[in-house]
């Protein structure tokens, strides 16, 4: 599998929380070339704050390794991550970040601010914009029918 397939599994999560009335963002967690962790955006449903694709991936991933650290790991999520989530990254030593859609609202590898430009003991490499489109077309068909339905 290479990284349009993992963003597939992770726009596929993206799904399952639509298909809830959550933010479709979706994520997964891979380590030598295996899904280990999965999550999608809970927060509404779980009334959590803390319920984000990135966190619930992580979490399963450490759950599912037997440790906090996921140095040999990647985190594939179809939309920038929020400063929460980036921090979550940095602290569980993810190897590689890989997102689709940028978020100009509250991205933190890139938009808003760069975490990685910050003097952070661990920097993930950063790749952007994989499968970009069809994870930014999920995210307004869902705002668009949340706005008609709130006319």
């Amino acid at each position: 599998m290479n990284d349009n397939d993992f963003m597939g599994e992770a726009l596929r999560l993206a799904g399952c929380a639509a298909e809830r009335g959550e933010v479709p963002v979706g994520a997964v967690v891979v380590c030598d070339g295996q899904i280990v962790g999965t999550g999608f955006n809970r927060r509404e449903t779980g009334k959590n704050a803390l319920a984000h694709a990135e966190l619930e991936a992580i979490d399963a991933a450490c759950r599912r390794l037997g440790g906090w650290r996921l140095h040999r790991c990647e985190l594939y999520v179809t939309l920038e991550p929020c400063p929460m989530c980036a921090g979550a990254i940095i602290n569980a030593r993810i190897r590689r970040l890989v997102f689709g859609a940028r978020d100009p609202k509250s991205g933190c590898f890139g938009s808003v601010s760069d975490f990685n430009a910050l003097a952070f003991n661990h920097k993930p490499q950063v790749v952007c914009g994989v499968r970009g489109e069809e994870c930014a077309q999920i995210l307004s068909a869902f705002f668009q029918k949340l706005r008609r339905g709130r006319q």
